[in-house]
């Protein structure tokens, strides 16, 4: 970690970088809210950019997160980035150009909105000293993070390695992500003036989760694949199929 310090990877967040959603005219945490947020409102006037409420299915511990702007508030979903930049820098990048820190630290690939406090715990962890406590989402998890390091060409020590072939022989069939992912087109992006008082705790719909899917889907009318943010996918299908999301009846919906 000699010479670490988050500014070698440029201005928190910025939108000038090189990656997808880069040069928008958004910030890079509220790109990712929109992409990861289920029915996420947005302040009016700023472009369909800030991010007000919605609710998140947080991959690491499983559960919904209400999302509400504000100093109080903010902090219970933060922008994990996968590969930690501490890990990065130990594993290549501070052999890197600064231009090229700046896009691993804003490239949607290596970022996903999470419980702040499981943030937090992780630090900058690899896969070797910390792993999600959502047991459930594991592969997708280090998937990502060989996706992440093969792309930026960095290493993993021995113990990252061993931990990493130890979780994908769980899941032979897991693949790569593809990203960067849709950000929510702006037909489904409701448009407020403030965040509500009182923001739900599950996801909308009906306030209970409709069986037989995992991750949680709210009980609707109906629900597309495109009207599912990009990070919950596939979704397993465990029970009955009303949204026929699983087309090839493999018990896996919404596939790349």
């Amino acid at each position: 970690m000699t010479g670490y310090t988050r500014d070698a990877f440029g201005y928190a967040w910025a939108d000038d970088n090189d990656e997808p959603f880069g040069h928008n005219g958004c910030d890079t945490r509220n790109d990712i809210l929109r992409r990861d947020l289920f029915a996420p409102v947005v302040e009016a006037g700023t472009n369909d950019c800030v991010v007000l409420t919605g609710v998140l299915h947080d991959p690491y511990t499983g559960q919904p997160i209400s999302f509400r702007r504000g100093e109080e508030t903010s902090w219970r979903v933060q922008i994990d980035h996968v590969v930690a930049l501490g890990d990065a820098w130990q594993t290549g990048a501070q052999q890197w150009t600064a231009t090229k820190r700046q896009d691993l630290a804003n490239d949607p690939l290596n970022l996903l909105a999470v419980d702040g406090s499981e943030n937090e715990s992780k630090g900058d962890g690899d896969a070797a000293t910390w792993l999600p406590p959502n047991r459930a989402f594991w592969c997708r998890y280090v998937a990502r993070q060989v996706a992440v390091k093969a792309k930026y060409g960095l290493w993993m020590t021995a113990a990252e390695k061993e931990a990493t072939r130890r979780v994908l022989l769980r899941c032979p069939h897991q693949t790569l992500p593809h990203e960067p992912g849709e950000l929510h087109p702006s037909a489904r992006v409701r448009v407020g003036q403030e965040p509500p008082s009182a923001p739900p705790s599950t996801p909308p719909g009906g306030g209970k989760c409709e069986p037989g899917y995992s991750p949680c889907l709210p009980i609707v009318d109906d629900l597309d694949c495109d009207q599912i943010p990009d990070s919950w996918k596939p979704i397993r299908v465990t029970g009955d199929d009303p949204y026929r999301l699983d087309a090839d009846g493999d018990g896996w919906g919404c596939e790349p």
